[in-house]
């Protein structure tokens, strides 16, 4: 892949997370979404840097923030949104919404609503890629939040001591729904110092970035692709919207409006697309059209998710354990 290939395929990524989300923010209010959504508007660098580091065959696991975890992952865009509108066609059959997406065809085997509770299952599923002697890896997205739940300390234990092919990555947006990290951990405490101390490998880097992560992701990967275990890779961004809605919410308090800006500054989506165009990888022409594939794509998607069928009343006592 050339540099122009690579340089428009994550911007491409992001452009298409950013407006997917925003058109989900747009359409909520209408009330045919009937299930709560953790959008990442701001954070898209992160999700696309380490899903292009990925392969077909690696298996991820998610948290309630996962629209652009299964994107980047090579989700079906139409099977999310239908699933968000609780639709038959949707990758989870209609029965989880936006916090429970799950499609073994691309390998993401699940996001879950309760903070901590995929990264069991994440390391489970490294042991099963490990008996198998397969040389996927699996993927945990996890947030800072979820540093503060026992089961993660349980997890990162197990992958170490059974040298597991588990890649934990950590995306620090300083906020655990309201509260930031001052008031949740010790002054001065950094979480990938702090987790080194577990006896495995970890890195940090700047979550906007998505060249960064990427450059990141790759190497921890390649690290546990040649058996050496477990990896560790935090990185810094910042969600845009409030916790769980399709609204700013800087008003309430917890954060300023300040902070805010300054963050929205470092915008991953517009920063990497004035890179392209000074570096004149690409012209403004050539962004344009990609503008408006996408936007073609997210039109026919929300298309399709509206159009599509509940699942039938019988289809509640499928797939499940009695």
């Amino acid at each position: 892949m050339s540099d122009k290939e690579r340089a428009l395929r994550f911007y491409t990524e992001m452009l298409r997370i950013r407006m997917v989300e925003e058109e989900i923010a747009a359409r909520y209010p209408q009330g045919k979404m009937r299930c709560p959504t953790h959008l990442s508007i701001g954070q898209e660098a992160a999700a696309v840097g380490v899903g292009q580091a990925l392969t077909a065959q690696d298996l991820a696991v998610s948290t309630h923030r996962a629209h652009a975890h299964y994107l980047a992952k090579g989700g079906d865009l139409r099977a999310m949104l239908a699933e968000i509108y609780g639709k038959a066609t949707g990758c989870s059959g209609g029965r989880g919404g936006s916090m429970h997406l799950s499609d073994p065809s691309v390998g993401f085997i699940g996001s879950t609503a309760i903070v901590g509770n995929s990264m069991p299952v994440g390391v489970g599923l490294g042991l099963s890629l490990q008996l198998q002697n397969s040389s996927a890896i699996s993927v945990v997205y996890l947030g800072d939040g979820s540093i503060e739940e026992g089961v993660f300390y349980e997890s990162v234990n197990f992958a170490v001591v059974r040298n597991l092919p588990v890649f934990f990555v950590c995306e620090n947006n300083f906020y655990s729904v309201y509260s930031p990290l001052k008031v949740r951990q010790p002054e001065g405490r950094v979480i990938h110092e702090m987790i080194s101390g577990w006896g495995l490998p970890t890195m940090h880097g700047d979550g906007n970035d998505v060249e960064e992560v990427y450059r990141l992701a790759t190497a921890c990967v390649d690290r546990i692709r040649r058996g050496e275990g477990p990896v560790f890779l935090e990185l810094t961004t910042y969600r845009w919207r409030e916790h769980c809605g399709p609204n700013y919410d800087n008003d309430i308090g917890y954060r300023t409006e300040e902070e805010f800006v300054a963050w929205k500054e470092k915008d991953p989506v517009s920063v990497y697309r004035e890179m392209i165009l000074h570096s004149e990888i690409a012209t403004e022409r050539e962004l344009s059209l990609v503008s408006e594939g996408i936007r073609k794509e997210v039109d026919g998607a929300f298309e399709f998710a509206e159009r599509s069928e509940f699942p039938s009343s019988e289809s509640a006592y499928q797939k499940v354990f009695a």
